[in-house]
């Protein structure tokens, strides 16, 4: 996580840099605005990591006599299979849609996306993926 730290932290000092050169020679405010917001959340994102890597131990990106058999293991749990993703996107779909043609477009949007977040939630709640 070192590594990383310390690539983000030079990606907001390059960006800091670019927004000010940018912002002087061009004076076009949304360019330059963007700039500065990539340059900060660069630099969230590097501090968090070099951060985090004080606070953990080392990993084997980091150790430069490492394998890659090393870093090999266990990466946590994924869901096989689930619908509800699909039926909580086509809800959020349905419900921008309705920014677009009309509100009232949101009554056939919100049951969609409230059955969809909820069943995503408490997926393994019931049913054959229940745990014991």
């Amino acid at each position: 996580m070192k590594i990383q730290g310390r690539m983000f932290i030079w990606l907001s000092v390059f960006l800091l840099a670019v927004a000010v050169i940018y912002g002087l020679w061009s004076k076009e405010p949304a360019g330059t605005t963007a700039l500065f917001l990539a340059f900060g959340l660069s630099l969230m994102v590097g501090y968090y990591l070099a951060f985090t890597a004080r606070r953990v131990d080392t990993g084997a990106q980091d150790n430069k006599d490492a394998d890659v058999a090393d870093d090999a293991g266990e990466l946590g749990f994924f869901s096989p299979h689930s619908w509800q993703p699909l039926l909580l996107g086509a809800g959020c779909a349905f419900g921008f849609l309705g920014v677009a043609i009309g509100w009232w477009f949101l009554l056939i949007s919100t049951p969609l996306i409230l059955v969809g977040l909820f069943g995503w939630v408490f997926e393994y709640y019931h049913g054959e993926n229940q745990n014991q």
